[in-house]
């Protein structure tokens, strides 16, 4: 009797172990295994934010020359306008007529704009003095230089004593001035020609009666 009950037992045993093991059996198939799943790294699904700060802002169609240097930027109060009270010119023939005519540091004024004899017509020149935003050297005796020291000088090339600026210079004028007005809060009314400088006790027309300045200032 105790013999059937160690043989039943042991057949037992072994019915159990072969049942855990068999491919039939209750093991589940598991899906995505190490097999077939591809692991994303942390950095793909953490995505960081791009890097390389702030971008330029779409062309806004104004050079980069007119743009000063950050770091030596002053706070610029009026414009004045002049005429070079000749037929041709440019900011180089102007540089070396100050340097050695006058004995200055070099030309007068922060922009020259070309009337197309001697320089590109409307193109716009900018000179050193604006390049560095250092005093200009182009409206003397007002007090404390306030005109040279504070006040942006542009000067289109031609003579207006007897003919009128040509429509390029206009057109680049017109630009220039509204990006010097926007960039330093300058009104209408702080924008001069050179004879009407507050200030200014000199003699002179310029920029010339063929000027528009009325024309000019409804165009801002």
């Amino acid at each position: 009797m105790k013999w059937i009950f160690a043989f039943c037992f042991v057949i037992f045993a072994i019915l159990l172990i072969t049942g855990c093991g068999a491919d039939g059996g209750g093991v589940p198939e598991i899906v995505g295994s190490a097999a077939h799943t591809v692991v994303q790294p942390l950095a793909s699904v953490f995505q960081s934010p791009p890097t390389g700060g702030f971008t330029e802002p779409v062309d806004t169609g104004i050079p980069a020359a007119w743009y000063p240097p950050a770091d030596r930027e002053k706070g610029w109060k009026a414009i004045v306008l002049h005429h070079s009270a000749t037929h041709n010119g440019s900011a180089d023939k102007f540089d070396d007529y100050h340097r050695n005519g006058k004995h200055w540091m070099g030309v007068g004024y922060d922009f020259v704009i070309g009337n197309g004899n001697g320089s590109g017509d409307g193109r716009v020149e900018v000179t050193f003095r604006w390049r560095e935003q250092i005093a200009g050297a182009h409206v003397g005796g007002t007090p404390g230089n306030w005109a040279n020291e504070d006040a942006i000088g542009i000067c289109l090339v031609g003579d207006f004593t007897r003919t009128s600026p040509t429509a390029r210079q206009m057109d680049s004028l017109v630009k220039l001035v509204r990006f010097l007005q926007s960039r330093y809060g300058i009104p209408k009314s702080r924008i001069y020609g050179h004879s009407d400088t507050p200030g200014y006790k000199g003699h002179t027309v310029c920029p010339g009666r063929y000027f528009p300045m009325y024309r000019f200032k409804r165009m801002l």
